[in-house]
């Protein structure tokens, strides 16, 4: 619990006292399936090692439009030896897996740790970001349907800027005539909190938290005047049981980027059973997506989805295309869905 409470201290004081100027992180249409890539707490929720891998092209058709590609890694420190009735680890014809009765079962978590691993490359034109983190959580139960855990990840990210993509008034400009690439390394740091329940949960957290200006070659070339700035996220969902096989699972997600504008984003997920689920998310002043996934196994499962901007680029884009495949690794009770996360 101490270590509990030296983590929200300081994830506030972040969050209360950290200097912001603009900055962007790239989207991704489904973080609902993979909320860790948002908020570090999330880390080691589940009693299983969640491994899932995404690729995203945005705005198709644009030229030097942004790429992102994923990886992450996450688990709990220690498994719980914990026999709970799993009603997932069968599918009997005509049952429901994820019905009232496991709800009604459900519990708080057991105290415990987790770990994981993000690497992220996000390419934008002559601009390419690369980062790695290696993060660290606490859960604990606080009722007995509810529990709480803070996170903290620490790493770095590499800035490069590609040159030969740029066009100067000058023929051979002193900062980067004969550079080609000029890469830039800093530390980088981001920490959550997640409340959860069986029936919602309510995440905040901060990332790039440590501001730094970013320049190339001697201070000549900067980005966004110069600052890489703190991204604050609070998201938050409900979970509806529509009848026996359906469950309806509406989200928000809010992000502040000063002095940018408050932007959040609503999203639906329609799941039938623990098996497929379709869902559809709305991104304020930017556009819809629609999306589809399925659990093919207990070990396996994969998702779609397709944006469609609502912004002058619909003009010369084919919309954004984004995949994600997920791998449960240690799934002792054969869980064909999680448990904490929907």
């Amino acid at each position: 619990m101490l270590m509990m409470r030296k983590i929200v201290f300081v994830l506030l004081n972040v969050m209360m006292f950290g200097a912001i100027h603009a900055q962007q992180r790239p989207y991704y249409t489904q973080y609902i399936l993979n909320n860790y890539l948002i908020n570090p707490a999330v880390a080691g929720i589940e009693n299983y090692w969640d491994i899932k891998a995404s690729h995203r092209m945005q705005w198709v058709g644009l030229q030097d439009a942004p790429i992102t590609t994923y990886l992450t890694i996450q688990g709990p420190v220690r498994k719980s030896d914990y026999e709970r009735d799993n009603p997932t680890t069968f599918h009997a014809p005509g049952t429901n897996p994820r019905g009232e009765a496991y709800w009604q079962e459900y519990t708080k978590t057991e105290n415990h740790a987790g770990v994981g691993l993000t690497i992220i490359n996000d390419a934008t034109g002559p601009l390419n970001r690369f980062a790695a983190y290696a993060t660290y959580a606490y859960h604990v139960g606080i009722a007995p349907h509810t529990s709480l855990s803070g996170g903290i990840s620490v790493g770095m990210q590499q800035m490069s800027l590609n040159t030969d993509k740029l066009s100067f008034a000058t023929p051979v400009d002193p900062a980067v005539g004969s550079s080609g690439v000029l890469n830039k390394i800093r530390p980088d740091i981001s920490a959550g909190l997640w409340l959860y329940s069986r029936n919602y949960f309510i995440g905040l957290a901060a990332q790039q938290i440590v501001p730094e200006p970013l320049t190339y070659s001697n201070n000549y070339v900067s980005v966004q005047n110069g600052n890489l700035v703190p991204n604050i996220f609070l998201s938050a969902g409900y979970r509806i049981m529509l009848d026996y096989d359906f469950t309806l699972l509406p989200s928000v997600m809010f992000r502040y980027i000063s002095p940018l504008p408050l932007g959040f984003d609503i999203n639906a997920k329609l799941q039938y059973q623990d098996l497929i689920w379709g869902g559809a998310s709305y991104r304020i002043n930017d556009g819809f997506a629609a999306m589809v996934g399925v659990n093919l196994s207990n070990k396996f499962n994969i998702g779609y989805s397709y944006d469609i901007t609502t912004s002058q680029l619909n003009t010369v884009s084919k919309g954004t295309h984004e995949i994600l495949v997920g791998f449960l690794l240690g799934n002792k009770y054969s869980d064909w869905c999680p448990r904490h996360l929907w």
